[in-house]
């Protein structure tokens, strides 16, 4: 396993600033969860914390070493990214999508090993894709694709992975199934989501951004309340526990922003 933390961390384009200063830590075999609104900068991090972007400022740590100081091919050895959209050639299966996580662990003409082939075996078992591993990867649903990235990052044996929600385009089953497997994995997974419950139910520490700052860090139960989330997404929620699991759930009530704009009605509106 690894950890990864950032220090004042900062990005930003054409004079916007998308990310402002973000302090982070990813501890050792811990589950992070990203959360935030559309534009909050979810993305945008993950994609510093890959080495996909340069920070304008700030620093991104694996372990004690900086990101800039590990060479591509160390990075890929410990490190799988899980991005939302992803294309292949159309003429690949799904067993070469995945064998393609053994990359960084062969030379550039090596053909696969025994080993390699049984990391791609259990990759392929984990994920529930053996029995189409032979399928073309055009011919998969959205959800289809998204389990064979993962199967890909799995056959890295990677300390770390980062994944940018994730369960888009699953449906309830695998996206249990998805995070449930995280779960068990011997690994440092840091993984922007939308769903808070599930980010209540499967996430060790919650960082919580707002415009491309840090709105709150914590444990679940520390972020997870009523006043940050209302003050974060602009919806009220109930916050309590779900009986049968006793696990922190988020029920949401009504929208702050829908209400105040009946308040902002013109006096003509009012007068209908």
């Amino acid at each position: 396993m690894g950890s990864i933390a950032t220090t004042r961390l900062s990005w930003s384009v054409k004079g916007r600033q998308l990310l402002d200063t973000i302090d982070m830590q990813a501890p050792d075999g811990k589950t992070v969860g990203l959360l935030g609104p559309n534009g909050s900068g979810k993305s945008t991090l993950l994609r510093l914390l890959a080495g996909l972007r340069r920070p304008n400022t700030g620093t991104v740590r694996y372990d004690d070493t900086l990101l800039e100081e590990l060479g591509r091919r160390v990075l890929a050895r410990r490190l799988a990214v899980v991005e939302q959209d992803v294309t292949a050639h159309h003429h690949v299966t799904v067993r070469q999508v995945v064998e393609l996580g053994r990359t960084p662990f062969r030379g550039r003409f090596d053909a696969l090993t025994g080993h390699d082939r049984g990391v791609v075996d259990a990759a392929l078992e984990r994920t529930d894709l053996t029995h189409q591993q032979d399928r073309s990867w055009h011919t998969l649903s959205g959800g289809e694709k998204q389990r064979t990235q993962l199967a890909r990052a799995l056959a890295q044996e990677p300390r770390e992975i980062l994944l940018d929600e994730p369960t888009n385009h699953l449906d309830i089953r695998h996206q249990l199934e998805l995070l449930d497997l995280l779960a068990t994995l011997d690994v440092t997974c840091v993984v922007a989501l939308h769903d808070l419950n599930l980010a209540a139910r499967y996430c060790d520490h919650i960082v919580l951004l707002r415009d491309g700052e840090v709105a709150a860090a914590g444990a679940p139960e520390v972020v997870l309340t009523p006043d940050l989330v209302e003050s974060v997404y602009g919806v009220k929620v109930l916050v309590d526990r779900e009986p049968a699991t006793g696990t922190l759930r988020v029920t949401y009530l009504a929208s702050t922003a829908a209400r105040g704009a009946d308040t902002r009605k013109s006096p003509s509106d009012l007068c209908q």
